[in-house]
């Protein structure tokens, strides 16, 4: 069975406030359409099926479908979502709508107590590749506390997370600064995280391959490694290289008008397995 990703299409799509320093009007939706059917048609290509949830009108980031839940499986209770609680108030009433679609479908739901406490999904929360442990970003938009409180209810299923402090508003969640490869390898800015964090990431990857600022400003560590393939907005050198010495072979697909809002390619789905 082929792995599944879950996106949400771009129906209501803008920019209406600055969340990140990244965020730029206007966006042209039609072009921002095809944009995502392009990227639709990438995730098929590299043999994922695409799962779609309804997109909710006035919830214009809800195409950013990475950031409301964390999704997770293990041998006790199957698959899992833990809710996330959002900075931004406009974006916590899309939590909801996803973790709706996810319990509709069996998932079981670990929601945590937070207490005002923030924890942003898989945009600061991923899997290392052989599912060893979780890494686990904050200090921009998921809080320290947030991470506690997760870390708290994963130790429960015996899965590690390692939390690494984020130190650039640019690199405001995880998946911005660190993209894994494979179960040895990833790409990352080290001006991301704070030198106890760069420790932390050379001890747990065989392989690290650093990219420059200019590189990582647009959105290089935001691909998709899947099945021999890395999707991403834009090949620079320092990303080539790495592919080249990983053997993935790069798919370009132009995400720009979702640039605007400071996400691009990993930020548009979350993997479902």
């Amino acid at each position: 069975m082929p792995r599944q990703v879950l996106l949400c299409p771009p129906t209501y799509f803008e920019v209406r406030d600055r969340k990140n320093p990244y965020m730029r009007v206007p966006v042209d939706p039609e072009l921002a359409q095809q944009q995502w059917e392009r990227l639709c048609a990438a995730l098929h290509a590299t043999g994922l099926q695409v799962n779609l949830i309804d997109p909710v009108q006035d919830l214009e980031d809800m195409v950013f479908a990475a950031n409301q839940v964390f999704v997770g499986s293990h041998k006790q209770i199957g698959k899992f979502v833990v809710p996330s609680e959002m900075r931004f108030p406009s974006r916590q009433k899309e939590v909801p709508h996803y973790v709706d679609w996810f319990a509709t479908r069996g998932y079981n739901v670990i929601a945590l107590e937070l207490r005002g406490e923030y924890l942003e999904g898989g945009g600061d929360l991923l899997w290392h590749p052989d599912r060893s442990r979780v890494w686990a970003g904050y200090g921009i938009r998921s809080s320290e506390g947030g991470l506690k409180r997760f870390a708290s209810a994963m130790a429960h299923m015996q899965i590690p997370v390692t939390s690494l402090h984020l130190v650039d508003e640019y690199f405001y969640h995880l998946d911005t600064c660190l993209s894994p490869l494979n179960a040895e390898a990833a790409i990352f800015y080290p001006g991301a995280f704070s030198s106890q964090a760069q420790e932390e990431l050379k001890g747990g990857w065989k392989r690290l391959y650093p990219i420059d600022r200019e590189e990582a400003l647009g959105f290089a560590c935001n691909g998709i490694a899947v099945n021999g393939r890395y999707i991403t907005s834009r090949l620079t050198p320092s990303l080539e290289s790495a592919l080249r010495q990983e053997q993935l072979d790069p798919l370009v697909v132009d995400v720009s008008e979702f640039e605007k809002s400071g996400g691009s390619v990993f930020c548009m789905k979350t993997f479902l397995d």
